[in-house]
């Protein structure tokens, strides 16, 4: 028995058969599995924010440290909102007509959730090298991080959008005809 696409009204289907519609579906279930890996992240690090709160050296923490604190477990709650609205989403307009616009907002959510994710995590680095090594230590450390993920979750997919460039020859001959 062979599929035959229906078309969705959304326009023509794409090469490979798959209607507007079936891509949109495929993209909700590829985004929602990513934000499962990425939620559990989250869920360690404010587990592990909250378990700071009670340990016998948080009353000995100075100002920064506590500000980073709640800085920080304030970013990982708005971090956890963001990543589950896709999710709220689905279940509130599951079955009305939406899903493709549920995958464009998604996808959306999913960068700033991402963004915020980052951001709490480098404050955990933060507070965290503050208390082990030192402010400068955990400055230049965070700094680090912060780098590290500006260059592996922004700069390297941005890259990767881009046409591969041609070989230096291979334009030669093309821009010759």
């Amino acid at each position: 028995m062979s599929h035959t696409p229906v078309p969705s009204g959304d326009g023509p289907a794409p090469s490979g058969g798959e209607t507007p519609a079936e891509r949109a579906d495929r993209n909700l279930i590829e985004l929602l599995q990513e934000l499962r890996v990425v939620q559990t992240g989250v869920q360690i690090v404010f587990a592990f924010l909250l378990g700071v709160a009670f340990t016998s050296r948080f009353p000995h923490l100075d100002t920064f440290e506590r500000t980073t604190y709640v800085v920080t477990l304030l970013l990982t709650v708005v971090s956890s909102a963001i990543l589950a609205t896709p999710v709220a989403l689905h279940r509130a307009l599951f079955h009305r007509g939406a899903k493709i616009r549920i995958v464009a907002l998604s996808a959306r959510l999913a960068e700033a959730g991402l963004v915020f994710l980052a951001l709490a995590l480098n404050g955990a680095v933060l507070l965290l090298m503050d208390v082990v090594l030192g402010r400068t230590a955990a400055v230049t450390i965070t700094a680090a991080t912060l780098l590290m993920f500006t260059g592996l979750w922004s700069i390297l997919p941005r890259a990767l959008r881009r046409p591969p460039v041609k070989d230096a020859a291979e334009s030669l001959r093309s821009a010759v005809g």
